[in-house]
């Protein structure tokens, strides 16, 4: 009623030509002009997000470039070095973010939704979005040791039945090493962080340089050697977090920000230094031998700093425990997991194992696996920190893996809320505007109940029938005359293939959620209507294939753009879904694979897929879905792109959502994503055993190298439409020219057909296949290709 009789535009105009500023009416109406006509132009939900990033932006800008005499952390040193490769020129960039080093890792526990995150300096942030806790050594005479400021430091990832980084910071002589986990405590999760530091090697030269003797001044050992200093930060891998106030509780040795955090010190420090923005950073205060007479401060900016002082011995190491409570978020809605989830140990017994001579796949499978167990805590989300939101998208592809690697039952957990987020409509909405999600939440559905044997309950089948009639609904007339008849309408679904349009990745997700559909149906409600949704799926399938063949050959050289009316470019990588993971095309299709080969000649950098539109990075869920078409194709050139994926992650394993290709640190998302470690352990298990429709295929992406004489190599237990299969091979020892093919299996239905395609051994196909079977592979005289 409001739009209909208040004649916004014309307000508008005129408050804008009377300000003297340009009209918005106007400008979005030209704006808009880039992309299809839409019913939703920008989703409200990425709209909020904008503003939320953006708005620390610009208290970003306000903040560091005024104040590089602070210590920042490690993007921002990096990022506003005109010496450094990160460095990027401000002069009309309206707000500071991070945009070269988006990289952190997360510990946490199987069953809790906590995430504190490190970044590859050390700086720990325990608090979603909040401050965080960083570490120097200081005084002492020799160098500061700042690790932020630091071009090197090793990080690694403790995988044992606990989640720690561990940091290890060194210069001149001087160390500080970290380790962050999550334990609970008295049944509550604490972020624990050990520090270690010394500075013996840079006393040790220092003493050489003096005269023997007494030390001047009678000066003795103690606080020799500097001090650790554990610093308060208001900022975190986003930028700036504010900070109001600052206590200090000597006789407990707590520190408590903003009147609520205790943070917990052991042992107590020998002094605690504090200042606000006004004074300037803490850093410059730490210089003076004196306690402060204050115990507490506050910054009418929100910039309040504090650091605790241990001084470190001339010969020795300092050890300084520092403990956060960590709020606990829970969902009563998600069903409770057992008990024996609690613990890692518990949570991973009987997921499949990747057995490679490779270590550094193994550790990046292993790595990858926690990530997702770690992102499916409650629900399911993409990332700890910048992407800690829930999009179905993303849910579905993690999920996906999730059951590959056997943990079916805590993604049946998750799973089970997904119909009372349906909207009456039948809508699956994570965001207004996206087309793709009904087509995705049906297609993990199905996988879901295919890879546990079981049956969907009437609340399933109440969300699942909904979920067809919206995506009939919500296509385009079939008219056979528009390029894009039958489609889904332009959406928004996939920003990152460009503006609003007709997309293909739409509609096949579409299609294949009907497909799923009606096999869920048949096989649980009814066979007719099962029938009649497969009908809608062909359809739906024929309207697209239609479209696509009425694409000129000259605009797209026979690739499938991402659009009918687009031309060929990155957003071309969103058509390849139709091959993985939804098999609507046959393995090697000749649209698929000139799509292929276009990204990979035009696309592609330091081996990896560059998304040019939004991302502007290397994509390594992309770069995989590319070697996955490969693999399906026969195709040798999928092991080139996992190899340089591999190459790309973080040394504790992990992948931001895109990758700067010159500085090779994040520059798009979340640091530790989510989806990219979901596509590393499907490609891990494809490898070894994958899903045809008329049975598996094992073996057939198994790197050459890994055959060793006598070394067994393998993937399993994991789900299959069929049952757990466990595959192993073993090539004989010596010079002999057999491969031992040991397949365990449960099955679940009459055995599928298996395909051994192991790259060097001859194929071989087994028609029905015993529960647990030995087969010889002769290998072939070019048995490394």
């Amino acid at each position: 009623m409001l739009k209909q009789w208040i004649p916004w535009k014309f307000l508008l105009k005129r408050t804008a030509r009377a300000y003297g500023v340009i009209d918005p009416v106007a400008f979005l109406a030209r704006l808009r002009r880039f992309s299809q006509p839409s019913e939703i132009q920008e989703p409200i939900e990425l709209l909020r997000a904008g503003i939320e990033f953006h708005a620390r932006g610009l208290i970003n800008t306000k903040a560091i470039q005024h104040n590089l005499d602070w210590i920042w952390p490690f993007w921002v040193e990096r990022q506003f070095n005109p010496d450094d490769v990160s460095f990027i020129p401000r002069a009309f960039t309206f707000s500071h973010v991070n945009l070269t080093h988006r990289n952190w890792t997360a510990v946490g526990l199987p069953t809790l939704q906590v995430y504190p995150i490190v970044d590859p300096r050390g700086l720990v942030t325990p608090l979603f979005d909040g401050w965080s806790i960083d570490t120097w050594i200081t005084g002492g005479g020799g160098p500061d040791l700042f690790p932020s400021r630091l071009a090197q430091a090793r990080q690694s990832l403790e995988m044992g039945d606990t989640m720690a980084v561990e940091t290890r910071c060194e210069s001149e002589g001087r160390e500080i090493i970290g380790r962050c986990r999550v334990e609970l405590i008295d049944g509550h999760p604490h972020l624990i962080h050990t520090v270690r530091a010394n500075a013996a090697q840079a006393n040790a030269a220092q003493a050489g340089a003096e005269s023997p003797g007494e030390h001047p001044d009678g000066e003795q050992d103690e606080g020799r050697g500097g001090y650790l200093a554990l610093a308060l930060r208001p900022y975190n891998p986003e930028g700036i977090q504010f900070i109001e106030s600052i206590a200090w509780e000597p006789s407990a040795a707590i520190w408590r920000v903003d009147d609520t955090v205790p943070i917990h010190l052991d042992p107590a420090p020998e002094r605690v230094h504090f200042s606000n923005y006004d004074l300037g950073d803490v850093v410059h205060r730490l210089a003076s031998d004196a306690q402060e007479p204050r115990n507490s401060i506050a910054c009418r900016v929100g910039m309040a700093t504090s650091a605790a002082l241990y001084p470190l011995s001339a010969n020795g190491e300092t050890t300084v425990t520092l403990r956060v409570p960590l709020k606990e978020e829970v969902r009563p809605e998600f069903p409770k997991p057992p008990p024996a989830e609690k613990s890692w140990s518990g949570t991973l017994s009987g997921t499949a194992t990747l057995r490679v001579p490779d270590p550094a796949f193994r550790f990046q499978y292993d790595a990858a696996l926690r990530t997702l167990i770690l992102l499916s805590a409650q629900d399911v989300v993409p990332g700890p920190y910048t992407y800690r939101r829930f999009w179905f998208r993303d849910a579905a592809l993690m999920l996906n893996a999730i059951m590959a690697a056997g943990l079916t039952d805590r993604a049946g957990r998750i799973l089970s809320v997904f119909p009372d987020r349906q909207k009456r409509s039948g809508y699956f909405q994570s965001q207004e505007g996206e087309w793709d999600s009904n087509g995705q939440t049906l297609w993990i559905m199905d996988r879901y109940l295919q890879l546990t044997g079981r049956r969907p309950d009437s609340r399933w089948m109440r969300a699942i029938l909904n979920g067809v009639d919206w995506i009939e609904n919500k296509r385009l007339p079939d008219d056979d005359r528009a390029p894009h008849a039958g489609l889904f309408p332009p959406g928004f679904s996939a920003e990152h293939l460009g503006p609003n349009d007709y997309y293909y990745w739409d509609d096949f997700w579409g299609a294949a959620g009907l497909h799923a559909a009606a096999g869920i149906v048949a096989r649980g409600h009814s066979e007719a209507v099962g029938l009649k949704i497969e009908k809608a799926a062909l359809n739906f399938e024929r309207a697209i294939f239609r479209s696509i063949a009425r694409i000129p050959e000259s605009r797209t050289g026979g690739a499938i753009p991402a659009a009918p009316a687009r031309r060929m470019d990155a957003g071309a990588i969103g058509s390849l879904v139709a091959d993985y993971p939804l098999r609507l095309t046959p393995p090697g299709h000749a649209g698929i694979m000139k799509t292929v080969d276009f990204l990979m000649a035009v696309c592609f950098r330091r081996g990896g897929f560059f998304q040019d539109m939004i991302h502007s990075g290397i994509n390594i869920y992309l770069t995989l879905d590319i070697a996955q078409t490969l693999l399906r194709a026969g195709d040798p050139r999928y092991r080139a792109p996992i190899r340089a994926a591999l190459g790309m992650a973080s040394p504790t394993g992990q992948w931001p959502e895109a990758i700067h290709p010159l500085t090779g640190g994040g520059c798009m998302g979340d640091g530790h994503h989510g989806w990219a470690a979901a596509e590393w352990v499907m490609m891990m298990r494809n490898l070894f055993i994958r899903e045809e429709d008329d049975g598996l295929i094992l073996g057939s992406g198994v790197f050459p190298e890994w055959l060793e004489p006598g070394r067994t190599i393998g993937f399993g237990p994991t789900p299959t439409p069929y049952g757990a299969v466990d595959l192993r091979l073993t090539p004989a020892p010596g010079n002999g020219r057999t491969l031992r093919a040991e397949v365990l299996a449960d099955w679940r239905t009459p055995p599928p057909p298996i395909e051994f395609r192991v790259p060097g051994s001859a194929p071989l196909r087994v028609a029905s296949p015993e529960p647990h079977a030995i087969h010889q592979l002769e290998q072939m005289e070019d048995s490394h290709p």
